[in-house]
């Protein structure tokens, strides 16, 4: 993470126990009584297609995000467009890239100025950007708010999350199987949280304390580190300094896990279980190696996802998985933990930090 999305309140590669993926192996699909799992075929991922992915009434769906100074925040930008992609019935207009919150409101008024069918919007600011996301909401065109909430639920007609206090819980609650399976007797556990300031990383530490109560322990050493490589080797290096022995070390970024790992490398300290967050590409490529025992994920498809909700809701479709007929106004993506066991399910959708 980037001194610039610092600002952000936000975050990482999803999976099938996502929604995204519920959305993708549902298809999507309405809830027109027409429109049943018979119809449906079988893609080459073998996922479920259905009448929904079929083009249907063609769509302009206006994209602002983030500059993709992050592997995380790249790997949202390029999830959105490729899944535009994949329906005929979708064009995609691109806004650059910003960490600008007074640049973005202008992009967003030129969409509502080009009359789009929807927007796709993951906010520099969500404060700052809940005023012109409303003046499109009462234009009469749908927002879908990704990962970074606006101040007012007028906003948007649909908010897409990643779940930051539920990675500090799949981290807690891994580290105390860990714990378990060990036999570990007073075991030392360390974090390296990202930038203390900011609420996702409050409620990361959280997550990850509140876990660590059910099996009777506490973090023993914990530095803040910014979400950088720089950062993480930094802190990495004044924690094993102050700790001589680590037995589980939970990172929150796989960013800045880079350098905590170039960090452990360069003291030869590999003695600890190693978590990390976000599901990086290398973060499981470690996993494999086994250099980590595990990663949490924090969807960088919340985007792609955005997109897909986009589609059905600007052409009056609804999830034929669930009985109300509209899209949710509200989702909130799982945080699960990607091991040994199941990496191989998730690399492909890994993100290159």
């Amino acid at each position: 993470m980037s001194a610039s999305l610092s600002r952000s309140t936000k975050r990482v590669a999803v999976l099938a126990v996502t929604l995204s993926t519920a959305l993708v192996a549902a298809g999507c699909t309405s809830n027109d009584p027409a429109t049943t799992p018979a119809a449906s075929t079988q893609t080459s991922a073998g996922n479920a297609a259905s009448d929904n992915d079929a083009p249907g009434k063609k769509v302009v769906i206006g994209f602002s995000g983030p500059a993709a100074d992050h592997g995380w925040l790249g790997a949202i930008n390029s999830a959105a467009q490729a899944e535009a992609k994949k329906h005929a019935d979708v064009e995609l207009k691109v806004a650059e890239g910003t960490n600008d919150a007074s640049l973005q409101i202008s992009q967003i008024e030129t969409f509502i100025n080009d009359k789009v069918d929807a927007i796709v919007l993951l906010p520099t600011d969500g404060a700052a950007l809940t005023e012109v996301a409303t003046k499109a909401m009462n234009a009469g065109i749908p927002v879908i708010n990704v990962d970074r909430e606006f101040s007012s639920p007028f906003a948007a007609r649909a908010t897409i999350l990643g779940d930051n206090y539920g990675m500090g819980v799949s981290a807690g609650t891994y580290a105390c199987k860990l714990v378990k399976d060990k036999n570990l007797s007073n075991p030392v556990i360390a974090e390296i949280a990202g930038i203390d300031s900011l609420p996702l990383t409050q409620d990361r530490s959280k997550g990850f304390a509140d876990a660590l109560k059910a099996c009777g322990q506490t973090v023993d050493n914990r530095v803040a580190a910014e979400f950088t490589v720089e950062s993480g080797e930094k802190q990495m290096s004044n924690l094993l300094q102050a700790a001589p022995k680590i037995d589980i070390l939970w990172n929150h970024d796989d960013d800045q896990g880079v350098g905590v790992m170039a960090a452990l490398d360069q003291a030869n300290r590999h003695e600890m279980a190693f978590i990390g967050g976000a599901g990086s590409a290398n973060a499981m490529r470690w996993i494999k190696d086994g250099k980590m025992v595990a990663t949490v994920i924090y969807p960088p498809t919340q985007a792609a996802d955005g997109i897909k909700l986009a589609r059905l809701i600007a052409q009056g479709k609804g999830i034929s998985d669930l009985v109300q007929v509209e899209v949710p106004r509200r989702i909130v993506l799982n945080a699960p933990v990607v091991t040994k066991d199941n990496v191989d399910q998730y690399l492909p959708l890994g993100f290159e930090s």
